[in-house]
């Protein structure tokens, strides 16, 4: 297994998602998406089992901030530019990745 989680230091769900492998003992990657965001090619292999539009967090703090529910905007670059709109911890393993907490999905991993 290739655990990569994605998140915020701050995010109460990654804060539950590393617990999650820690306590399996599962080694894992973390990428804070404050100090760095997410390439397009991350980005393309996320959307192969997530939907692009199921990537932005619509009730999170950026969104809001930014007013982006009055928005038109292109919603891959958006995601490129500002990595703070995805929905955090988006958690993948090689060609499979989850949003959220999932440990239902993580457990059919191990």
């Amino acid at each position: 297994m290739n655990i990569q989680i994605f998140g915020t230091k701050n995010c109460n769900d990654t804060k539950k998602a590393e617990r999650y492998f820690k306590e399996r003992r599962i080694n894992f990657h973390f990428r804070d998406l404050n100090e760095k965001g997410i390439s397009k090619g991350e980005l393309d292999n996320i959307t192969r089992v997530i939907p692009l539009e199921n990537l932005i967090d619509k009730e999170g703090k950026q969104y809001k901030k930014r007013n982006m529910q009055f928005m038109v905007f292109n919603l891959e670059e958006e995601l490129l530019a500002d990595p703070l709109l995805l929905v955090t911890p988006i958690v993948r393993n090689g060609k499979e990745a989850t949003t959220g907490y999932q440990p239902e999905v993580w457990k059919k991993w191990e």
